[in-house]
């Protein structure tokens, strides 16, 4: 899948780079992400724990934030990994909260990574990964049922 539009393999490589910032004294589940931005640019992102947990951040956010904070809105893909120790043998994908931060900046075709290496990875849509979502677009009882 690696192509011009989403270079796959570089985010993957970029994920697997940010375990080594990983901060997890904890859980030493070492998690590493790269945010494609609609401009080209990546932005990497590591979990860090806090004793409080409540304070920690997951990689995921940690990119997304790091990339909102400098201005950038528009998103195309991010990639993730994870595991003990930053030992990566099986997907990690994201947790709620990430799936939700996701919704809020990224559109429904927006393209989530999960890999074990740069040549062992699972692709899917935003909207695949978290079906009947809502955002600050739709109405508070839209999709209330």
């Amino acid at each position: 899948m690696e192509s011009k539009e989403i270079p796959v393999k570089t985010l993957i490589e970029k994920a697997f780079s940010m375990l080594s910032f990983s901060y997890t004294p904890y859980s030493h589940y070492k998690v590493g992400a790269a945010l494609l931005a609609e401009d080209g640019s990546i932005f990497g992102g590591c979990n860090i724990e806090n004793v409080a947990f409540g304070p920690s951040n997951c990689a995921e956010r940690t990119a997304f934030f790091k990339a909102i904070s400098e201005g950038v809105k528009d998103f195309k893909a991010i990639a993730i990994v994870g595991g003990p120790g930053g030992k990566v043998d099986d997907f990690c994908t994201p947790c709620g909260v990430c799936r939700q931060v996701m919704r809020e900046f990224c559109k429904d075709d927006f393209i989530v990574i999960i890999a074990k290496s740069v040549d062992e990875f699972k692709t899917m849509t935003l909207k695949e990964l978290l079906p009947e979502s809502f955002n600050s677009q739709d109405s508070v009882g839209q999709n209330q049922k």
